[in-house]
């Protein structure tokens, strides 16, 4: 490691990066102040292309969604308050801003990885899942798998991208780039145990304070885990329903849905082959 990645390896914050263990990102939404230095990190980092400066219609969102070159993106949610207090908004405030950047989750059984033919999407030894790009043939089967609409095929070259959690940095013991950058700590890094008792802790105080609504998605035993995904490595704590930061309320894997048909559809094939048996039989003994 050169002098510069030691000096970098040096500050970053408490978590000693090594092989063989389970690393993702706890995104506390509630600390989230939509400065999207997360973005701009990323595709620094990763040498993507910028977003146009123009007008989306979504407030101060230019970048709109995750897509093939933009691997994090920070949601603006405005509410408004329809005119009576729900208790949901301190102080009786006529509205409020969510704010949360948006990532792939690196899902425990990624269904990305099992629907690509080529095994050109691997979980690494940090227990992420990235796609590489020289075995990648563009079929775009990863696409549609992932619940949360995270993969994309880009335009310039046909291959499928999406967020590697810094694959490269974890090799030299440095943090993801936009975990480095997040000036309120809203993204968190770490080993999944560490961000597992963070998270519940932070939920408990977020409780005592009055915040009721606040509640964790995609660690285990929440919203967000389901569906044969086993967790979701990069998690999230929010303060409303799943659909309103664009999250599925209970994300599943494609085969799941396809079991059911496939299953009703041996069932039939087996009920006719026994009724053609029996026609058999019955035209055996007539005859």
């Amino acid at each position: 490691m050169n002098g510069p990645l030691r000096q970098e390896a040096e500050r970053t914050a408490g978590t000693r990066i090594e092989p063989g263990r389970r690393y993702g990102f706890f995104t506390d939404t509630t600390l989230c102040i939509g400065c999207k230095a997360c973005e701009v990190a990323c595709k620094e980092w990763n040498q993507l292309p910028a977003e146009e400066m123009a007008l989306t219609g979504m407030s101060y969102d230019n970048t709109g969604s995750l897509s093939a070159t933009t691997w994090r993106h920070v949601a603006f949610v405005e509410q408004v308050r329809d005119g009576q207090d729900d208790g949901s908004r301190p102080g009786g405030a006529p509205g409020r801003w969510l704010m949360m950047s948006d990532v792939c989750k690196h899902c425990a059984n990624a269904p990305c990885l099992d629907a690509c033919p080529t095994g050109a999407i691997f979980k690494t030894e940090f227990d992420t899942v990235v796609v590489q790009q020289d075995v990648c043939n563009g079929c775009g089967y990863c696409v549609p798998a992932c619940p949360f609409g995270v993969v994309e095929l880009d335009e310039l070259d046909g291959k499928a991208h999406k967020c590697t959690l810094c694959y490269d940095r974890l090799k030299g013991g440095l943090e993801p780039a936009c975990a480095k950058v997040c000036p309120t700590e809203s993204i968190q890094f770490g080993e999944i145990e560490e961000l597992d008792r963070r998270a519940r802790e932070r939920v408990g105080q977020l409780h005592e304070r009055g915040e009721r609504n606040a509640y964790l998605y995609g660690a285990p035993d929440t919203p967000g885990a389901t569906g044969g995904l086993g967790r979701l490595n990069a998690f999230f704590l929010l303060l409303d329903r799943p659909e309103v930061y664009n999250l599925p309320s209970r994300p599943d894997r494609p085969a799941n849905r396809i079991a059911p048909a496939f299953g009703t559809g041996l069932a039939a094939l087996a009920g006719m082959a026994g009724l053609a048996l029996a026609f058999l039989a019955n035209g055996g003994e007539r005859r």
